[in-house]
């Protein structure tokens, strides 16, 4: 009995010291087991891209080879016709390239006697597009609310857009001949007419920006059963406010260049000022003028760079 129970505990043992000698041979070269909830999870992973998608991702950018040939030669021949319509000429650019020389050497020096002269009038350009900006701003985002198919139905989509084509489609110099017939010369009648404009041109970008935001919550806003007024408040503008203000810079630096043209027709600002010293060929006078007028446009563009970087 003593000598079986003797024997037994020591086969446990060598059985023991074999079963650790083939746990410690095999360790080196085992993988740990991959539990389920991993591989379940890399299964959940790969199901929630669609097949269509995966298809799309994976699939090689590829030309439309018939549709590129096709339209390659067309818009080549639209270009062709094009350029021999405008008779467009490099030879005769390169002919009238000394009588530009000659212009420019007549710029040359600039002459500052009447500084303070057009400090007066930028000032009176700058006040103009800054009541024009904000003015054409307003009534542009009024305007964009119609035109924006997302928010408006048919019945006012269309005819908003229509005024924005027909507004779009006449010149502002137009404009400012129509409002000094009707209210005299002066900054006022440049205003209105830089009003105007604004809502053809910035009005439409304005329909086009709130047509772009994500769709996604504007539908739970829907699904919760928003009203009209709160999904545009929380749901449209929010997304558009960084491009709706982008957007108002660019037609405040655009206002200020086009305040320096509406000027030639009696419009106010300093156009009238460079009209009459390109007619009265006081040359000094017209490059101080040209001079002046680029560092207030490069000083407002660098401003709205700055304030672009800030919100978006």
């Amino acid at each position: 009995m003593t000598m079986t129970s003797e024997s037994g505990a020591r086969d446990t043992r060598e059985a023991a010291s074999r079963s650790g000698a083939a746990t410690s041979d095999a360790a080196p070269g085992a993988k740990p087991p991959v539990k389920s909830s991993s591989r379940s999870g890399g299964k959940s992973g790969a199901r929630s891209l669609s097949e269509a998608d995966r298809l799309r991702l994976e699939r090689a950018f590829r030309m439309p080879r018939t549709r590129f040939l096709i339209g390659l030669p067309i818009a080549a021949l639209i270009l062709y016709w094009s350029f021999a319509g405008a008779q467009f000429n490099f030879l005769k650019l390169g002919e009238g390239a000394v009588n530009m020389g000659d212009f420019l050497a007549r710029l040359w020096p600039p002459d500052f006697s009447k500084f303070g002269t057009i400090v007066r009038l930028l000032i009176e350009t700058f006040q103009m597009a800054v009541v024009g900006t904000a003015l054409g701003a307003v009534l542009s985002l009024v305007v964009a609310f119609g035109a924006s198919s997302n928010i408006a139905p048919k019945w006012l989509y269309y005819p908003s857009r229509w005024v924005m084509n027909i507004i779009r489609s006449v010149p502002d110099l137009v404009f400012a001949l129509m409002f000094v017939s009707a209210v005299g010369l002066g900054p006022f009648a440049g205003i209105l007419a830089m009003t105007l404009g604004s809502i053809g041109s910035i009005g439409k970008i304005f329909a086009e920006a709130m047509e772009a935001v994500d769709r996604g919550p504007i539908v739970a806003m829907e699904a919760v059963g928003a009203s009209k007024r709160q999904i545009i408040q929380y749901g449209i503008l929010p997304q558009a406010a960084p491009l709706l203000t982008s957007y108002t810079l660019l037609l405040f630096e655009g206002n200020v260049r086009g305040a320096t043209i509406l000027g030639l027709v009696g419009a106010g600002g300093i156009g009238l000022e460079l009209t009459t010293a390109m007619r009265m060929y006081d040359y000094g006078h017209l490059s101080a003028i040209i001079i002046c007028i680029i560092v207030l446009v490069t000083a407002i563009d660098q401003g709205s760079a700055l304030i672009r970087r800030r919100i978006t």
